[in-house]
């Protein structure tokens, strides 16, 4: 920047005026000295070169405090100078507490943009040219097995050994991402890299085992769709070609006819279970402030466990406390049907199967469908909410059974922030229990 006389004068004229003034009084001072010694001329200029000498001393005494100030490492508050060096001190003090302003504004930003990051749900991990970790967030901390500070300024190529991941670091073609292993559990890490700055790279990480099982599940589902009605379709077809080609008797047509019938409502039953799981996963939550009496919604229950079981079993309904339940009535009602109706179909003739609700000490609410029939061995207990999962495909089939039922149940229970609980022992019997939250049970007196 350049500096012009009107810029510099109002900061120069005070000094120039004291050092004239120091000048002029130093030299008569002089002058009065030197006539009575007889040198004036000589006593007036060492006496304006003495005050000039003293203006200057003072003058570096303030440069020198203000050099200190400068100087010191703390935050004490500029040196009180008068004159230019007061000026220069006033105004350098104003530019450090602006610097530190705008640094801790700046550092406020830093800290919010970083807890972004590692708000993230995707891992991020910063390269050197070198390939040394420059930074990371928690979460490509966990996905990598990596320690977010112990780790830094280490070669990433030291901490993750996997030949796939070094192999695609050192290609240099990045243009796809690359699947590795969870480093410490079962699943699946997508990862890809960025070039930004000079040679320094960046790493993203995203934990897709979710997303695999879901696409998983999805191609199951499609399979076990087609297969469950691929079987009747083919038997419906191969009856039709029948009655067709042949010249089939009264009788013969009729059973034909009544097997053509089973197999349509299989059909219509699987159906209507899909219908059910899509209807439920595709739904708000149900609510908290619609209540069914639960009593009523069990009676209705008996009700049609007995007209299936046609008096083959003794169903016992066993009431317990007059309570409501918050939530969708149907879905409820859908839930504990399956559950009498599983019941019914898996204990043989003459045995017994018994309704019942209860309070829990927490306030949970447990309702109840126990048996007496077959009852499930202990290793297929974890897999029996699964899609299509049956202990016995023959003895499923059967019975009509389409596999859904409790995956209709769990889904039921888990919408309305409960549980489905069982309890069996091969040969002897079962006990499946819906335990629901207190926020969704009252009083039917309140």
């Amino acid at each position: 920047m350049r500096w012009s006389l009107p810029q510099v004068l109002p900061d120069l004229l005070p000094r120039l005026l004291a050092a004239g003034a120091a000048v002029g009084l130093g030299g008569w001072l002089g002058w009065q000295v030197g006539a009575d010694l007889g040198s004036p001329t000589i006593a007036a200029c060492c006496g304006a070169l003495l005050l000039v000498g003293l203006l200057v001393v003072v003058d570096a005494l303030r440069a020198g405090r203000l050099t200190d100030w400068l100087r010191a490492d703390s935050d004490a508050p500029a040196p009180p100078l008068a004159g230019l060096w007061g000026e220069m001190a006033y105004r350098t003090e104003r530019a450090l507490i602006r610097r530190d302003q705008l640094l801790a504004a700046e550092r406020q930003r830093l800290a919010g943009f970083l807890s972004a990051i590692e708000a993230l749900p995707n891992g991020l991990l910063l390269l050197d040219e070198r390939d040394h970790i420059t930074w990371c967030n928690v979460t490509a901390a966990d996905h990598l097995g990596l320690h977010p500070r112990r780790d830094l300024g280490q070669p990433v190529t030291n901490l993750v050994r996997a030949p796939g991941f070094v192999a695609y670091l050192q290609g240099g073609d990045w243009l796809q991402p690359v699947a590795l292993g969870l480093s410490d559990r079962e699943g699946t890490l997508l990862l890809q890299l960025r070039r930004y700055d000079q040679g320094q790279k960046l790493m993203v990480t995203q934990d897709i085992t979710e997303r695999q099982r879901a696409d998983t599940m999805r191609r199951d589902l499609v399979a076990n769709v087609s297969h469950e009605i691929r079987s009747p379709l083919t038997v419906l077809a191969g009856f039709i070609e029948t009655m067709q080609s042949l010249d089939l008797g009264e009788a013969e047509r009729a059973r034909m006819l009544t097997l053509m019938q089973q197999q349509s409502d299989r059909m219509q039953v699987l159906l209507a279970d899909l219908l059910t799981l899509a209807q439920l996963e595709g739904s708000p939550r149900p609510p908290t402030d619609r209540w069914e009496p639960l009593p009523e919604l069990m009676r209705r229950v008996a009700a049609d466990a007995q007209a299936l079981s046609a008096g083959r079993h003794a169903i016992e309904l066993v009431e317990g406390d007059q309570v409501d339940l918050a939530g969708t009535g149907a879905e409820l009602f859908s839930a504990v049907t399956n559950l009498a109706t599983n019941a019914v179909r898996y204990t043989p003739e003459g045995g017994r199967i018994r309704l019942s609700w209860q309070l829990k000490a927490d306030g949970r609410l447990a309702i109840d469908v126990a048996d007496t029939g077959i009852g499930i061995a202990r290793e297929h207990i974890p897999r029996l909410t699964e899609r299509f999962y049956r202990v016995d495909s023959s003895r499923s089939r059967e019975t009509g059974g389409t596999g859904l039922g409790l995956a209709i149940v769990k889904h039921v229970a888990q919408r309305h922030g409960g549980t489905l609980e069982v309890d069996s022992t091969l040969g002897e019997g079962s006990r499946f229990s819906i335990v629901l939250p207190p926020f969704r049970v009252r009083s039917a007196a309140g």
